[in-house]
Order: structure tokens, then sequence, then C-alpha cells
């Protein structure tokens, strides 16, 4: 008789158990994103339960963004979301890294613009101008944030640096540091330019992240604006 891989004497409950088997198969590149899974009853035969525990399971994966169903094709594995916990100030390339993504950068625009009264507040400007930069992040190719961000006029330097790696790393060696954030989230659709960049339709939903970064002394560092396409990208708070 074929042994069971799951443990029906355990606490945990069989769709749970099943759940941790699918994701470590996905992490171990068992099942490659984009591939598909084995049927319910292929599920139901290898780890002998129900078809309601597998149901139950793919369910809970699925909501997760782990899988992704296709009516009359199947159940596959989608692309993976990137998750930034809101609790820590990490550039973009980090969390990429830690979710074994590779990211990329396009530069759209990186150019002196006229503070607002915004960015007076915000950035303690006294200067006429800020520092703008507009970029285009990307996480294995495919499109996920634009990404805003003013400076105080002070950092004009930054315009002579190359900006499609990390702007944290770039200020580290200017001896500064991200400390610290306060953010907003709020819910924006898709203007035309903005949909070509990321991929997406006009008036697709997006997550807009507001956020006034500090530096290690506890002045204003800059403001970020990024507008996040949710169907590839989640917070932790």
């Amino acid at each position: 008789m074929k042994k069971p891989i799951l443990n029906a004497e355990s606490h945990s409950p069989l769709y749970k158990q099943l759940i941790r088997k699918l994701r470590d198969d996905i992490a171990l590149g068992v099942y490659p994103v984009h591939s598909r899974i084995p049927t319910e009853q292929e599920l139901c035969d290898t780890y002998q339960v129900s078809r309601v525990t597998v149901r139950k399971a793919l369910a809970e994966l699925t909501q997760e963004g782990l899988l992704k169903r296709q009516q009359g094709k199947g159940t596959f594995v989608a692309v993976p979301r990137l998750c930034k916990d809101l609790k820590d100030v990490t550039s973009f390339n980090d969390y990429c890294r830690l979710m074994n993504c590779t990211p990329r950068t396009r530069v759209i625009h990186a150019q002196m613009a006229y503070a607002t009264e915004e960015d007076k507040r915000d950035l303690l400007c006294e200067g006429g101008q800020v520092v703008e930069t507009l970029r285009l992040r990307m996480a294995d190719d495919t499109p996920v944030m634009l990404e805003t961000n003013r400076f105080p006029q002070a950092y004009g330097f930054l315009l002579e640096e190359d900006l499609t790696g990390s702007l944290y790393a770039i200020l580290q060696a200017h001896g500064l540091e991200a400390n610290e954030a306060v953010h907003e989230i709020s819910l924006s659709y898709a203007t035309a330019q903005q949909a070509r960049h990321l991929g997406i339709s006009e008036g697709d939903a997006l997550l807009n992240l507001q956020e006034i970064i500090y530096d290690q002394y506890g002045r204003p560092l800059h403001t970020s604006m990024q507008l996040i396409r949710g169907d590839r990208f989640t917070f932790r708070i």
C-alpha cells in the first residue's frame, strides 16, 4: 500500500499540509512559473486526500497569488508578486533580490523641476527647484511600478549618476542613508501614458504609494510617488 505523504494525525489540517507541500515544490522549481500543476484528481491520488481538501488548498494558494486558474485549461504557477514590508526602508533592487527576481530600471527622465508648495513643505526646500527622477521599475523584465522621486536642489549631483541601479546605493556613497519613511496608500487609475509604460490598459487600477523618506539625521531626503501594479506587488504592514 502506498504510504501517505501527508500526516492525517497531525494537528495541522491536511489542506494546510498540502499548501506547504505545493509552496515548497514551487519554490524548489518542481513547478516553474507558468507551468501547469497536476489536476485535482492527480493531487488527490498523489497525496491520498479528498477533492474537498485539494480544492481548499488550491483556492487559498490562488487567493495568495501563487497560482492562477485558467478556465478549461487547468491551474498554473503565477508570476510571483513582489512584497514590500512598509516597516522597513528597502530599495526596489533589494526586495527584488529577496524575492529571487532580477531588478531592472529604465530612466524616463531625470531633471530639475520647479518646487511646488508640497515640495517646500515636505522637503523643507529653500530653493525654487527640486531634482526629479521618473523611472520604470521592472522585475524579471515585467513592468511593476512607475516611480517619481523628488529631492532638494542640493542633490543635483544625482543627475550626473547612472540611475538605472539603486538610488540608495548612490546616496550611501555620498554618506546618506534612508532611515525611515512616512507612507500614504491610495488607489488611482492609469492614464494612457502610464498604461503604456506599465503594459496595462488605460483606466486599470493602480496602488498609489506616496512617501516622505528621512535620512539618518532625521532630515527629509526625498519624496516618492510609486504607481504600482497590484497584480505584481503586495505590501506587508
